[in-house]
């Protein structure tokens, strides 16, 4: 892989935008899904107008100043402007897996920026993206362990309410994050601002080591620590 950098145009009213993205080069299947995915995750962070044909991060960036300059041009010159920073990075490969993390900070306005991470785990055998689901053959026994591990770190009581603490997880149940991958450490549960905490305590992040989490993955998925 290399990367690919977009950086804000030369220009008085241009939302300010710096993206750093892996790019696969290539001709394989895998590499072309690689890239799609990437895409369409910064054409899901960026365009602001379904008016805009995008298919491209470069397009996206463009459909983002645009809309921007669009807003200049009604309300007048924002003190702040519009700023869009994705940074996005190899997190594991092996043979048979790799996964890319995207870490985005975005401020359209307002008190502050929103920041969130995704995960995208590929299977670069099938050349596919796969969903969480399709990792596990016993998802259901993963969640009592994230529900056990995420208790311990973040000290709620085993036998309490997981809200005890001051948490929002819906209907008072532990639940596992959107954004969920593979590192070199083990596999990562990301919750961004605002997913079960206020954005004042920021992302909560719990990597659960390979060890414990291989019994519950599918064998071709199985991680030696």
């Amino acid at each position: 892989m290399e990367t690919h950098s977009l950086n804000t145009p030369k220009c008085g009213d241009c939302a300010h935008f710096k993206i750093k993205l892996p790019y696969a080069l290539d001709e394989l299947k895998i590499a072309k899904t690689i890239n799609k995915a990437i895409a369409e995750e910064v054409i899901y962070t960026l365009q602001f107008s379904d008016a805009d044909a995008v298919s491209t991060a470069e397009e996206a960036a463009s459909s983002f100043n645009t809309s921007y300059q669009k807003m200049v041009k009604e309300y007048g010159t924002f003190e702040e402007p519009w700023s869009a920073n994705i940074n996005g990075m190899v997190t594991f490969e092996d043979k048979r897996m790799v996964t890319i993390a995207l870490e985005s900070t975005l401020y359209t306005g307002g008190a502050h920026g929103y920041f969130s991470k995704v995960f995208l785990n590929f299977d670069k055998k099938k050349a596919k993206e796969l969903e969480v689901y399709e990792l596990f053959n016993d998802m259901q026994g993963f969640i009592a362990l994230a529900e056990e591990k995420f208790r311990g770190h973040y000290q709620i009581p085993k036998e309490g309410n997981i809200n005890t603490t001051g948490f929002m997880f819906p209907n008072d149940s532990f639940e596992l994050p959107k954004a969920f991958g593979l590192t070199a450490e083990g596999l990562q549960l990301h919750y961004n601002p605002y997913d079960v905490s206020s954005y004042a305590d920021g992302p909560l992040v719990l990597t659960i080591p390979y060890a414990a989490v291989n019994p519950f993955l599918k064998e071709a998925y199985r991680i030696l620590d």
